[in-house]
């Protein structure tokens, strides 16, 4: 571990005085970023003008694009700028877009003309679309670089080999989020507020304020951060596992493992956690460790041709990427779920009747609300009382497993769409009763507050899912592709926004009939059958649930070979440490 020295003596970096920094540059982003995704069907509709599947559809693609962008911001983290340096740039590009998006909504000139009582509204020109599309494109690509960085550096700070701080990671990845979610629960109340009721410009000039305070609070931090060098392109290295793999493919496989190729200076760079041990599956890979007779004649201290021999601790590598794949596709189908809230859910709350008073309405937007605030209770409820709880009983620091925590997460949110299916029947009965099925625009007289369950339930589902996933990543990855991890949680997120536009593109085409009606109308979602879309999303969630029920019973944790310091100790202990670290 990097140390410091200072007028008092030397002190280690890192550790839990470095979090103030990085949680300030994640608080800023979030609030950016859900300040404005969670009222964003309501800009693309009310402002520029857009057809509500067009926009739920554009607002997903955005959602599935910006999670991809992690992608890029991983690899360069992890191959050659290291975090800190990444987090950093993408943070500036992250601010130029947010200013530029922040410019499109005050300047009258970006947007279409208003439009007031049955006036036909003129929708967004190319032109005014493409600035907007540009100022979001920027602020995806500064998410690339921050989203999957900014978690891994946080845990990053917390030396695993150090028994004082071993068991501090996975209650960061619990207050990491609780954190992220109080941030977001801001986001859709204050800022949705002042969008609503004083303007775009506000609604987006405050956060964009808040992210230049960030990126120099966070830079501020810089003698405080534990940084781990960038061991070199993790995909470059898995590709010559698979290279060298497919050139040995008809060696005959060696009879014991321990004469599989071994070289700990080679992988020293690659495994200051810990080196991964040989495992059994996908024996296949394991021919890329073969040495044959020509490379027997290996000087001491020579580095083979990485293309034809590889050592058991990158063979791993690749196996440990494999193995995490199923339970990673597992995540999808959750996500989109998820993602309604921010669409159909949006809409079936802004016909219904928000006043909490006469004077005050609650904003469609804000009703997420109710989803940051159970899944910050359930957050503080499972860190500070089931852990202990669960502990007595598992014999594990972290109460049950991540993929126990996964899967009563994908149980609950089986519940959350079940349920919102049961309120839209009853919010379109009230309608009917009331004589307001042909009228989109009016106010149904029934209260919004019979949301709460279904935006409630996705909270607590994600406080065990979401968190859950983080943990699998980051433990499970293999240490120096922990920023690649972190971009695979975001590609889930990403293709599960990228599936929820397939299914409503689907459901909207082949539910069409020729007299019009359709599940998911434009025009009127209370003469539609949204409640049949949701229950669509359910019966997907069990089979997807079915689905991860035999990957986790499958799943084979990564074998890990760790050095450990005693405290007060400079002697190292080695000693294998398998499953026990679930």
């Amino acid at each position: 571990m990097e140390e410091i020295k200072g007028s008092h003596g030397r002190r280690r970096k890192g550790g839990l005085v470095t979090m103030p920094f990085i949680f300030a540059n994640e608080v800023t982003e979030k609030l950016a970023v859900v300040g404005f995704n969670t009222n964003m069907i309501s800009y693309l509709t009310s402002e520029l003008h857009m057809p509500l599947t067009k926009a739920a559809n554009s607002l997903t693609n955005l959602g599935g694009t910006a999670s991809m962008t992690p992608l890029i911001g991983a690899f360069i983290a992890d191959s050659y700028a290291g975090r800190f340096w990444t987090i950093t740039v993408a943070s500036i590009i992250y601010q130029i877009g947010m200013i530029s998006l922040t410019l499109s909504a005050v300047l009258p000139q970006l947007r279409p003309p208003s439009c007031k009582g049955d006036e036909v509204c003129k929708e967004a020109d190319a032109g005014q679309l493409s600035i907007l599309y540009v100022s979001l494109l920027l602020g995806a690509l500064g998410s690339g670089g921050i989203r999957p960085c900014v978690v891994a550096f946080g845990a990053d700070q917390f030396d695993e080999t150090d028994p004082k701080q071993n068991t501090k990671t996975w209650t960061y990845f619990n207050w990491y989020y609780f954190v992220m979610g109080a941030s977001m629960l801001v986001a859709v109340t204050v800022l949705v507020y002042i969008q609503d009721n004083i303007g775009w410009g506000w609604g987006l000039g405050v956060p964009t304020i808040l992210m230049f305070m960030s990126i120099i609070t966070f830079i501020f931090g810089y003698p405080l951060y534990r940084n781990l060098d960038p061991a070199g392109s993790p995909f470059t290295r898995l590709v010559q596992v698979l290279v060298a793999a497919c050139k040995k493919r008809n060696l005959p496989m060696v009879s014991d493992p321990k004469l599989l190729y071994q070289n700990d200076e080679l992988d020293a760079s690659i495994s200051m956690g810990g080196k991964l041990l040989h495992t059994k599956q996908m024996k296949f890979f394991d021919k890329a460790a073969i040495v044959t007779e020509e490379e027997k004649h290996l000087k001491s201290g020579q580095t083979p041709d990485l293309w034809r021999l590889n050592t058991v601790h990158r063979v791993e590598e690749l196996k440990s990427v494999i193995r995490m794949g199923p339970i990673w596709a597992a995540g999808i189908l959750l996500i989109t779920a998820y993602s309604q809230q921010n669409t159909f859910s949006l809409i079936q709350a802004k016909t219904m009747n928000r006043h909490l008073t006469k004077s005050f309405e609650i904003p469609a937007g804000s009703m997420t609300v109710f989803t940051m605030l159970a899944m910050l209770s359930t957050i503080a409820f499972y860190d500070r009382v089931f852990i202990p709880v669960a502990r007595r009983f598992s014999g594990l620091d972290r109460g049950i497993s991540f993929l126990h925590r996964m899967g009563i997460g994908f149980v609950i949110s089986i519940l959350a769409t079940l349920v919102a299916g049961f309120m839209e029947v009853k919010r379109k009965n009230a309608a009917l009763a009331n004589g307001l099925i042909d009228h989109p625009h009016s106010t149904i007289p029934i209260s919004v507050f019979w949301l709460v369950p279904q935006y409630s339930l996705h909270g607590v589902a994600e406080a065990f899912m979401s968190i859950g996933h983080l943990e699998f990543f980051y433990d499970q990855a293999p240490e120096s592709m922990r920023s690649s991890a972190m971009a695979f949680f975001w590609l889930a997120i990403s293709f599960g926004n990228y599936l929820s536009s397939l299914l409503v593109s689907m459901v909207h085409k082949f539910s069409a009939k020729p007299d019009g009606s359709n599940w998911l109308r434009n025009d009127n979602i209370s003469k539609g059958k949204l409640e049949y879309f949701y229950w669509l999303l359910t019966l997907l969630q069990v089979a997807n649930f079915i689905y991860y029920l035999c990957c986790a019973k499958l799943y084979t944790y990564k074998p890990l070979q760790i050095q450990k310091k005693e405290a007060g100790s400079s002697e190292e202990d080695h000693g294998v440490e398998l499953a026990d670290r679930v």
